[in-house]
């Protein structure tokens, strides 16, 4: 019996048993179900991971072309070179899927990626199942890719990316930046116009979503979900390539020359009427596609110094405007005393008592002192900061500087009309150098030119901005004359600025610059040596500005290469028209001859070696250009008009456009000018009779 009642009681136990077992895997069926979580893990994230698959696609990020169509910046394919060494991928000795003979391996690769033999043998003896071949082997063409997979070497593969790659190497590399691949494949702009712009370069990214079986298969029968990506915009420059290419070339003249150093060179081109930046460029420079950069600021837009005399365009003008400037009035040259301090011509002892205007062209220190003198501290500090000097210009490129111009004292009211004591920037220059191009308009500077989409739709295009009238027209005029004869009265080392087959006018600046003490640094070289220019002179198309700092060279050397730059744009553009003149060394005030007899008219400019253009045949002048009391320069052109009581058309073959314009204006023509250069084409014959429906069409060529 006992025996018995033993067996009874282990089948209650065991029964017992079975049945709590049954309830535990019950209720924890009922807790999977029930909750989300269970033993600490996320069951509803764990099963949308299994099943649900989200693969990125990729933006193309645009490119940047020039104003003519040239590519500069691109997304092209790249590669990184890899190394499988575990021997384990191979499974058919006749087919090797890893390196076997690493020494020769090393030997072939080295001469390819341009590294050292030794350096990969060390990367090939790693324990490890595969190496990157770094650093020259990521990032590789196409071209290199070809060139390896053609020695066919075992266990040598590739791993397909995107890079960013720069088609004409160093060219406008400061305008451009340069972008970078991140760890995670995407690009970013790192300087440039590709930091400036990374947002609209970038576009978005897109995503599909999709559903896979156990084995990582995608489900036939799911539905893939898919955001698709958007292209990054493409930017068009207003870089000109071929004006780009002859500063370039330029700037490689002066800084090839063994007998001569610098420490660096900036020369910026602009659109006289629309302010764009058809060329800029620098020494040093970089290749973005290497990355040698050993100065990361865009001298064009970052680099403030002292301008020197260059500043005396501004300072005059503003003489002008304030009605202090009499051109004609003479004063002592040499020095003047202000306050504590003796300012001096840059010659030491001047050229004795000479007129404003002499003194423009001889670019007298004391000159600028007495008118600065005259004016006072606040208007010529209000002049200066209303053309934007001490303030950024707003140009899209990144880490604009915005100079300085603040002074208090009369002896920095004297030093800042001569352009020390204040810092200004190239672009700043520019910008206030339109003044001189547009009657005395102000029109701001820009670089980019329009956007398109990847479909080629425009989604940007710039539009012309005018920051208002900052002086008259005849002051801009007026000034425009002088510096016609800083380079063309060969009173200062500006001669060497006359170029060869166009006007080219300007003013040339040479300042101090202070060293790490503060203090102004004061050997042989240490200058800025700057050069503002416009041409042609009688109808300005072009704005130059050009500096160099620390320069041991040949000052004629620069001179001489900036010129050529002028006349290779000049020749390019066809905008030689150069003005042919006798006596370059006076500036004439225009006479009013309305009211007088032609004949006397015509005799007395003859005299002053003036060119005529009669309208009509009648005996009285009733109109002239230029107006009485405008500034005008020996060998240039004025028109008369008579009072005769019809008037006909004149041959105006090879006339540039601002004559045509001045033409259609005092006889009140319609017209419509297309094309740069000199006119090859009127619809108006020689001699037809002009009437209130005449409508003139000129081709300019």
């Amino acid at each position: 019996m006992k025996r018995k009642n033993k067996t009874v009681n282990i089948s209650i136990f065991a029964f017992i048993v079975l049945v709590l077992s049954f309830f535990c895997v019950i209720a924890k069926l009922l807790l999977i179900a029930l909750s989300e979580t269970t033993d600490g893990i996320n069951l509803v994230e764990l099963e949308n991971n299994r099943n649900t698959v989200t693969d990125t696609l990729r933006a193309n990020r645009g490119s940047i072309y020039s104003s003519d169509g040239e590519v500069l910046a691109q997304n092209i394919n790249s590669y990184t070179v890899i190394a499988y060494l575990s021997p384990s991928r191979t499974k058919d000795d006749e087919n090797p899927q890893h390196v076997v003979d690493k020494e020769k391996t090393a030997e072939q690769l080295s001469g390819i990626l341009g590294m050292d033999k030794e350096y990969l043998i060390k990367l090939l003896n790693q324990n490890l199942y595969q190496v990157e071949l770094g650093p020259n082997g990521r990032g590789i063409t196409e071209i290199v890719k070809n060139q390896i997979q053609a020695l066919d070497l075992p266990g040598i593969d590739f791993i397909e990316t995107s890079k960013r790659y720069y088609t004409m190497g160093n060219f406008a590399s400061y305008v451009l930046g340069y972008a970078d691949t991140n760890d995670d494949g995407t690009i970013s702009g790192k300087m440039g116009i590709e930091a400036f712009y990374d947002d609209k370069l970038q576009g978005k990214d897109g995503k599909t979503t999709y559903e896979k079986d156990a084995y990582g298969y995608r489900i036939p029968t799911s539905t893939p979900i898919t955001e698709d990506a958007e292209d990054g915009q493409n930017i068009y420059l207003t870089i000109d390539s071929k004006i780009q290419l002859f500063v370039e070339n330029g700037i490689s003249e002066i800084t090839k020359d063994e007998n001569a150093s610098l420490e660096w060179l900036t020369f910026n081109v602009i659109d006289a009427h629309t302010g764009a930046v058809v060329a800029s460029s620098s020494s040093p420079n970089f290749n973005p596609n290497i990355r040698d950069i050993s100065v990361y600021l865009n001298p064009l837009t970052s680099y403030s110094y002292e301008p020197g005399s260059t500043m005396k365009i501004f300072s005059f003008l503003a003489a002008m405007e304030q009605g202090v400037y009499d051109g004609e009035a003479t004063y002592q040259s040499g020095t003047i005393k202000i306050d504590d301090a003796t300012i001096k011509d840059f010659n030491g002892h001047g050229w004795g008592t000479i007129t404003y205007d002499s003194g423009f062209a001889y670019s007298s220190n004391v000159a600028a002192t007495n008118l600065a003198m005259k004016m006072g501290r606040d208007n010529l500090y209000n002049f200066y900061a209303n053309l934007g000097f001490g303030q950024k210009t707003g140009i899209s490129l990144p880490s604009e500087a915005s100079g300085n111009i603040d002074f208090t004292y009369r002896t920095e009211l004297a030093t800042a009309s001569f352009g020390q004591g204040i810092s200004t920037t190239p672009i700043q220059n520019l910008q206030a150098l339109t003044i001189l191009t547009n009657d005395g308009v102000e029109v701001q500077p820009y670089i980019v030119e329009k956007m398109t989409n990847s479909e080629g739709e425009i989604t940007y295009q710039h539009e012309r901005k005018e920051l208002g009238q900052k002086v008259s027209k005849e002051s801009a005029e007026k000034m425009r004359a002088l510096m016609y004869d800083v380079v063309y009265s060969g009173k200062t080392d500006a001669k060497y600025y006359q170029a060869d087959n166009v006007t080219l006018i300007g003013k040339t600046g040479t300042a101090q610059y202070a060293g790490d003490n503060g203090q102004y640094v004061a050997g042989q070289f240490d200058y800025v040596r700057s050069f503002a220019g416009v041409f042609p002179y009688d109808d300005p198309q072009y704005i130059i500005y050009v500096s160099i700092k620390k320069y041991t060279g040949s000052y004629r050397n620069f001179a001489k290469m900036v010129t050529k730059v002028v006349e290779e744009i000049a020749k390019y553009k066809n905008i030689t028209d150069l003005v042919e003149v006798v006596d370059t060394t006076k500036i004439l005030t225009m006479d009013n001859f309305l009211s007088t007899e032609i004949t006397y008219a015509e005799e007395k400019l003859r005299t002053q070696n003036i060119n005529i253009i009669k309208l009509g045949n009648g005996k009285y002048v009733i109109n002239q250009y230029p107006e009485k009391g405008k500034a005008i320069l020996s060998g240039n052109t004025v028109f008369l008009v008579t009072n005769d009581t019809t008037y006909t058309m004149p041959n105006i073959i090879g006339w540039n456009s601002s004559y045509v314009t001045t033409l259609c204006k005092l006889l009140n023509i319609r017209y419509n000018i297309t094309g740069h250069g000199v006119v090859t084409s009127q619809s108006v014959a020689e001699g037809e009779i002009i009437t209130d429906e005449t409508k003139l069409e000129v081709t300019l060529g």
